[in-house]
C-alpha cells in the first residue's frame, strides 16, 4: 500500500520559505554553528577539527550514543541507535508491525505517526483528548485489542501542547504490558516545559518494551543537524533497525553527529534560551487572544513548543490559513493538516519573531472582520 502525501509538510514546502512571517513553525529558532562551536571543551573542538568526511558507524558515532545514554537509566550504547527522526519512526513502523496487527495512536498527531501504520495496512485506532486537551488513558485501555502490537504516544503533545502525569504515563505502561505490545514514544519536545509541569521520563526508563525517540530539532534548536535518536532496552529491536538503516541513510554525517555531541554535552545553552523565549511568547499570545474575537478559545500548553487555537470564523481553518499568509503574509497550519475537524490553527512558540507578528495580524484580523466572521 502507498503512503499518502505528507499534508502538513507539503504546506510547509509551498509557504515556509516565502511567507515572511512564520507563526506555526515546531521548531526554535535554528542556532548558529558558531554558537555551537563557542561552547565545545577542548576535547570536543578537536573532534571537529580532525573531522574526517568518510562514512560513520550505522548505529551512530559511539562518543554520540555515550552522550545520549546520559539522559537514560541505560549506560548501554547497544541499545541506542542514531538516525534522522523521521527515518527512525518509518523504520520502527516497518520493522515491528505486520498487516494483521492492530495500533492505538494518539490524535491529532504529526501525519508520519499514522501513516506509516496505514501503509502496512494495520488497523489503527485513535486515541483522541478532550476538549481541554488532556489525555484519559482509561479512555487509552478501552481501545486496546488481542491483536495490538503497539502503542504510540506523543508527549509533550504536538501540536495542542498536552502532557500527562508521571501516574497517567504509569497507567499506559501498565496497559501495554498487561497485553504485551510495544510503546512508541515520540518525545522530540522533550524537556521543553511551558509550565511548571514534572518532567516525564523517557519511555525507555519504564518498560522494556518502550522505544523513545528524541532528537536535536526541537528541544535543541539545531533542526538542520537531522540528528535524532532511539534508545529502547530490546536488542534484538535496535538490531533490525539498525540492518534496516542500510536501505535508507546507513550512516549519518560525521559533522552533524559532532555538533550533536556538543549539544547534547552543553544542554542548558541550548534548552534554557527555548524555554524562556516560548514562556514568553506564550504570555504575548494569551494577551493577544483576549483581544480577537475570530479566536474562540486558547488553551496554553503545558508542554512543547505548540498549541491548537480555536477559530470563530465563518470559513474553514485552511480557508483562513491560506487567505492569512496570502494578504499578510503569515504563515499559520490549519487543523486539515492534521486530519482533525473543526476550526483550529496550530500556533508555534518557539520563534523570536512572534511578538513583530502579532501586531501584524491584529491589523490583519480588524481589516478582514466582515469576510472572516
Amino acid at each position: 500500500m502507498k503512503m499518502k502525501d505528507f499534508k502538513l509538510e507539503r504546506y510547509f514546502a509551498q509557504h515556509e520559505f516565502t511567507a515572511k512571517y512564520l507563526l506555526s513553525s515546531s521548531d526554535c529558532d535554528g542556532y548558529g554553528q558558531d554558537y555551537v562551536l563557542d561552547r565545545a571543551n577542548p576535547t570536543e573542538l578537536k573532534m571537529w577539527n580532525d573531522i574526517k568526511l568518510g562514512y560513520t558507524e550505522s548505529a551512530g558515532n559511539p562518543i554520540l550514543r555515550e552522550s545520549i545514554t546520559q539522559f537514560y537509566k541505560t549506560k548501554n550504547i547497544e541499545e541506542v541507535v542514531v538516525g534522522s527522526p523521521g527515518e527512525l519512526n518509518y523504520i520502527t513502523m516497518r520493522v515491528l508491525l505486520e498487516k494483521q496487527d492492530h495500533v492505538v495512536a494518539v490524535s491529532p498527531a504529526y501525519q508520519s505517526l499514522h501513516e506509516v501504520v496505514h501503509s502496512i495496512g494495520c488497523e489503527i485506532s485513535y486515541w483522541k483528548p478532550n476538549e481541554n486537551w488532556t489525555f484519559d488513558p482509561s479512555q487509552l485501555e478501552h481501545l486496546v485489542r488481542k491483536n495490538t502490537k503497539l502503542i504510540i504516544i506523543n508527549f509533550p503533545h504536538n501540536p495542542t501542547g498536552s502532557y500527562l502525569t508521571l501516574s497517567e504515563l504509569n497507567q499506559i505502561v501498565s496497559i501495554a504490558k498487561k497485553n504485551d505490545c510495544y510503546i512508541f514514544s515520540d518525545e522530540m519536545y522533550h524537556k521543553l516545559l511551558a509550565k511548571s509541569e514534572k518532567e516525564l521520563p523517557p519511555i525507555s526508563d519504564l518498560y522494556s518494551k518502550g522505544i523513545s525517540l528524541w532528537g536535536t530539532s526541537k528541544s535543541f534548536g539545531l533542526a538542520g543537524l537531522r540528528t535524532g535518536w532511539l534508545v529502547c532496552n530490546d536488542l534484538d529491536f535496535i538490531h533490525r533497525v539498525i540492518c534496516y538503516k542500510d536501505y535508507l541513510s546507513i550512516c549519518s554525517s560525521a559533522p552533524s553527529e559532532i555538533l550533536s555531541i556538543i549539544a547534547l554535552n552543553h544542554i542548558d545553552d541550548f534548552l534554557q534560551p527555548n524555554i524562556k523565549k516560548i514562556q514568553q511568547n506564550i504570555k504575548l499570545f494569551a494577551e493577544f487572544a483576549q483581544t480577537q474575537d475570530v479566536i474562540s478559545s486558547f488553551i496554553p500548553p503545558k508542554s512543547g513548543s505548540t498549541a491548537f487555537v480555536k477559530l470563530n470564523i465563518n470559513c474553514s481553518s485552511l480557508e483562513f490559513s491560506n487567505y492569512l499568509v496570502e494578504k499578510a503574509g503569515i504563515m499559520t497550519i490549519p487543523a486539515e493538516m492534521f486530519d482533525h475537524p473543526g476550526k483550529f490553527i496550530r500556533v508555534g512558540f518557539g520563534r523570536e519573531s512572534l511578538p513583530k507578528i502579532l501586531p501584524i495580524m491584529r491589523v490583519f484580523l480588524e481589516q478582514n472582520k466582515q469576510i472572516l466572521s
